[in-house]
């Protein structure tokens, strides 16, 4: 069966980005799992068939449910939340490796006017040059999101010195925005 429901997922996710896409189709597989377990319990096997297994396990990861989870409509990552709510999460990693330089984009607030967004991109994109190499390296991956145990091995220092350079590029960007640091 699960060439048939691989088949039907990756149809049904197919203009997903490829890593998205392995995603759910490896939570199809397990709400297939789950769903095909149930039916033999209740003796019910002889009406396993692949194509309503998948139709099935597809609708509900297309509503946010995933196996093991349960629907948080206050955690922001929760799929099932940002569909409810009307909201989308996206990713920070704007750095593009091909020109290496950040790409021209923020998190934006409706609250904030253009001038605003327009300053504070010109504000990180200066206070990143004026960083010496290696701190400017480090800083690069931490925005994107690297844990501090990631960012330790990838740049050859332990973690407890990511922690002290997170502290110190903190009050390096205050200082650069002119706030008062406090000791």
């Amino acid at each position: 069966m699960l060439p048939q429901i691989r088949a039907q997922a990756r149809v049904a996710f197919g203009g997903k980005s490829p890593e998205r896409r392995e995603e759910l189709i490896a939570e199809v597989f397990a709400n297939c799992w789950v769903a095909f377990v149930r039916l033999m319990e209740r003796g019910l096997g002889d009406v396993v068939y692949p194509t309503p297994l998948a139709q099935y396990a597809i609708r509900q990861v297309r509503s946010g449910r995933k196996v093991g989870g349960s629907l948080n409509v206050n955690d922001v990552s929760s799929g099932y939340a940002q569909k409810s709510k009307g909201f989308s999460m996206e990713s920070l990693d704007q750095y593009s490796q091909r020109k290496k330089q950040w790409k021209e984009s923020l998190v934006e607030d409706r609250r904030t006017g253009p001038a605003e967004t327009a300053a504070s991109r010109i504000d990180v994109g200066e206070w990143l040059r004026s960083l010496p190499k290696r701190s400017r390296v480090i800083a690069e991956t931490l925005a994107l999101g690297e844990t501090t145990k990631k960012a330790a091995r990838k740049h050859g220092v332990s973690a407890g010195r990511i922690s002290q350079l997170r502290r110190e590029l903190k009050g390096n960007w205050e200082a650069f925005q002119g706030e008062l640091v406090t000791a």
